[in-house]
């Protein structure tokens, strides 16, 4: 009944903890939390690291920590989502309904590309993820134009603490060669995954820029490299194109 229940003290301090990052709009550390809500670093380090075992939380550079892909797939599970889920979702379905492949909304968290949203390809073989999932951002379309749209100073500090994985045999893992990729992404917005990041499957990605701090997100359509032949590639850039402006436009 109303007005028996036991409070919890220990909820209380981790949604201080949560609403204090959400306000402070910057990764913090132990002792930056304790300090500003005056709880013992002992409780907030277990609380703290309790939250990254569960995704809620990320362990970011210097020891600070932000928000994780558990969050977003919480925000994701409520209701229907954040506005740019409600937002793009319709134009999920479409670019899904014309091309018959599995199609992504996802943001950048860190180093890893956060699902966010997709819709799947009607077809038996295909491609899909399921949303809340956290992919390797230095991988694939997603990855690519996500990172395009970090200044040149973020990409390098990025880039210097990263390692570029060989996920296939077309992997890309010379930090040079790869860097002048993802300024080629910038300036097409656009980026191509060519058998990179899974061997037999292929990937086109879109940026979205939103005009939201802090916030990259990008749209991505994925199939098996027999579905995503040569000579569809130009018409699903601009199509992808055209969708990523409508969509900018809405968020402008």
């Amino acid at each position: 009944m109303e007005g028996k229940f036991k409070r919890v003290p220990a909820l209380d301090k981790c949604f201080a903890i949560l609403d204090l990052m959400a306000h402070t709009k910057k990764p913090l550390g132990i002792s930056d939390l304790s300090n500003a809500l005056g709880y013992h670093k002992s409780t907030v380090f277990n609380m703290v690291y309790t939250l990254v075992d569960l995704g809620i939380l990320e362990n970011g550079t210097e020891g600070k920590f932000r928000f994780g892909p558990g969050l977003y797939a919480l925000g994701k599970a409520s209701g229907g989502g954040s506005e740019l889920v409600s937002t793009v979702h319709p134009y999920l379905e479409e670019i899904s309904k014309k091309t018959k492949l599995s199609v992504f909304l996802g943001i950048r968290s860190g180093k890893r590309a956060v699902i966010m949203d997709k819709v799947d390809s009607p077809f038996d073989i295909k491609v899909s993820s399921e949303a809340g999932m956290a992919i390797p951002l230095l991988a694939g379309a997603g990855g690519k134009v996500l990172l395009s749209q970090l200044s040149d100073a973020e990409l390098e500090a990025l880039l210097s603490e990263s390692k570029l994985k060989k996920f296939t045999p077309s992997s890309c893992v010379h930090k040079k060669n790869y860097k002048t990729m993802i300024k080629r992404a910038r300036l097409e917005k656009f980026a191509l995954d060519d058998e990179e990041y899974i061997e037999g499957v292929r990937a086109l990605a879109v940026p979205l820029h939103l005009h939201r701090v802090n916030l990259q997100a990008a749209i991505w359509i994925v199939g098996l490299k027999s579905q995503i032949k040569d000579e569809v590639l130009p018409s699903y850039k601009s199509m992808l194109q055209e969708i990523a402006s409508i969509i900018e436009m809405r968020f402008s």
